[in-house]
C-alpha cells in the first residue's frame, strides 16, 4: 500500500480544502517526513484524515471514546467525546477526508469519509458518516454498505487499523 494523496475539507483546525499530494515534489522523492508546526496548526488532523477514509476512526477519537464523555457542539448537538463525527468544523455544513492509494493488487483507489450536517446547513443536526471506495483506474464505485466496505479497504490496504497505526503513524501518547 502506497499513499499518494489527502484531500481535506472543513475537519477540525483545517478551515476550507486542503489537499497534499505525495507524487508531486518535494514529497514524492522523500523518503521519510515529519509533519511540524504550532498547537493548532492541523498536524493531527492530517493523521485523522489519513485514518478515517481508511478504518471509519482514527487514534485519537478511539481513546476519546473509551472516556464515556458527552459533549455538546457548537449547534447543540450532543455526541460521545468519542464520535469522529465531531471533527466536523464548527460553523460549518460538511466535511470530508480522501485518500488515494495504491492497493496491495497495484490498483489506485480513492477511499472517502464524508460527514454533514442536515441539509448541509451549519446549524443543522450531524448526520451519520458515509464510507465509500472507487477504483481509480477502472472509475468503478466499489459497493457494498459501510462495513463492507471497510473490509474491502483493509483488504487493499494490507493492514488492520493496529497494524497501520502502529507502522504508518505514530499515535499521539500511545507508546
Amino acid at each position: 500500500m502506497k499513499i499518494l494523496r489527502i484531500h481535506i475539507k472543513n475537519l477540525a483546525s483545517l478551515e476550507g480544502v486542503t489537499e497534499i499530494d505525495f507524487t508531486q515534489e518535494p514529497l514524492s522523492s522523500a523518503g521519510i517526513f515529519a509533519i511540524t508546526g504550532p498547537t493548532g496548526a492541523g498536524k493531527s488532523t492530517i493523521l485523522d484524515a489519513l485514518c478515517l477514509p481508511l478504518y471509519g476512526k482514527t487514534p485519537r477519537y478511539v481513546q476519546a471514546k473509551e472516556s464515556g464523555i458527552e459533549i455538546t457542539d457548537t449547534q447543540g448537538t450532543a455526541i460521545s467525546q468519542g464520535d469522529v463525527r465531531g471533527i466536523l468544523r464548527d460553523g460549518t455544513g460538511e466535511g470530508f477526508a480522501e485518500v488515494d492509494f495504491a492497493g496491495v493488487d497495484g490498483q489506485r483507489y480513492r477511499a472517502t469519509w464524508r460527514v454533514r450536517r442536515a441539509r448541509d446547513k451549519a446549524d443543522g443536526s450531524l448526520q451519520a458518516f458515509s464510507l465509500n471506495l472507487k477504483n481509480i483506474d477502472t472509475n468503478t464505485d466499489i459497493p457494498g454498505k459501510k462495513n463492507e466496505v471497510l473490509e474491502a479497504i483493509e483488504r487493499l490496504v494490507g493492514l488492520n487499523f493496529e497494524q497501520f497505526t502502529r507502522s504508518v503513524l505514530l499515535a499521539q501518547g500511545d507508546f
